[in-house]
């Protein structure tokens, strides 16, 4: 429901031995309109449900494009619109990602990102084509009433970074991709 974010599946083959799963392919992701160079590939581990994520972004000229996708337990994805002039500006989708289901996301640039683990021992892993750029960070917090993110569970844990974002200012119109 928001132009330029998508969903999709991996694709998991099982025999008598085990399992194989594509979790990249340039040309698939080429088609569904992610054109840039994996640049980063990273990987985290939450220990405990109810940790949150995010929101997190990137300003110009280190806006990110990145895919997303659970390996391990399960989380609740959400990617929040906030590019200048879009007609979904500060509109949010999430939905469940998770081992079992093999889906994924591409967030393109000029969207805020954050999940919610759904269970203990979450392992997620990101896709970047842009490098991370410390001084271009930026974070809302994950309870502002502007955006009003419908998170499915209550929220335990946070990381200090992620306490410490703030809420949007009344004056912020979005990020020019």
């Amino acid at each position: 429901k928001i132009p330029g974010l998508l969903g999709g599946k991996r694709s998991k083959f099982e025999n008598n031995v085990g399992t194989f799963e594509r979790l990249y392919c340039k040309n698939e992701f080429k088609n569904v309109g992610f054109l840039n160079e994996i640049v980063q590939i990273n990987k985290n581990f939450t220990y405990r449900a109810g940790t949150l994520r995010g929101l997190h972004f990137q300003f110009p000229p280190f806006a990110e494009e990145k895919i997303i996708t659970c390996l391990k337990g399960s989380v609740y994805d959400v990617a929040l619109d906030i590019r200048k002039d879009s007609p979904t500006f500060l509109h949010w989708h999430g939905e469940v990602l998770s081992e079992s289901n093999n889906k994924c996301m591409f967030i393109p640039k000029g969207f805020a990102h954050g999940f919610l683990t759904l269970e203990d021992n979450c392992e997620v892993l990101y896709f970047h084509a842009q490098f991370y750029s410390k001084e271009s960070e930026g974070g809302i917090l994950y309870n502002d009433p502007r955006i009003n993110v419908k998170w499915p569970n209550k929220i335990h844990y946070l990381s200090d970074r992620d306490k410490n974002h703030p809420f949007l200012e009344k004056s912020f119109r979005g990020i020019e991709i």
